[in-house]
């Protein structure tokens, strides 16, 4: 049976050190541009909230895999280049260096459409 993570920390305590070193990068990362979010698991992978789910990430043999929903990758597949991507996913290989500002704004952009999503919501 798979385990059912509780916890971020938990998550990553489950991989090799290699791979908690990426995932921990990545988590940064996303913390940082999103200071007043929370961290969670939803679907048994790290994922951050505020006002909503803003973005998911999770570790696989060969990559990271980084889901910013369909609206993120739609917002920055032209800045992916030789990245695999999907319409809900883009794929950061586990062997080469993250690309800091690429995942940065694209977790800006997530705050920015959920606060938005909220405002709106609010002034009906």
């Amino acid at each position: 049976m798979a385990i059912k993570f509780t916890s971020v920390e938990q998550y990553i305590a489950s991989f090799p050190a290699s791979t908690q070193a990426k995932l921990e990068e990545i988590r940064a990362i996303i913390i940082k541009a999103a200071p007043h979010a929370e961290e969670v698991i939803s679907y048994n992978m790290p994922a951050i909230k505020q006002g909503g789910i803003l973005v998911y990430y999770a570790a696989y043999a060969k990559h990271i895999g980084f889901y910013p929903t369909a609206s993120g990758i739609a917002n920055f597949k032209a800045d992916f280049g030789k990245y695999e991507w999907s319409k809900g996913a883009v794929q950061f290989p586990i062997t080469e260096k993250m690309p800091r500002t690429l995942i940065s704004n694209m977790v800006k952009f997530r705050v920015a459409e959920v606060t938005e999503k909220a405002k709106a919501k609010k002034a009906k």
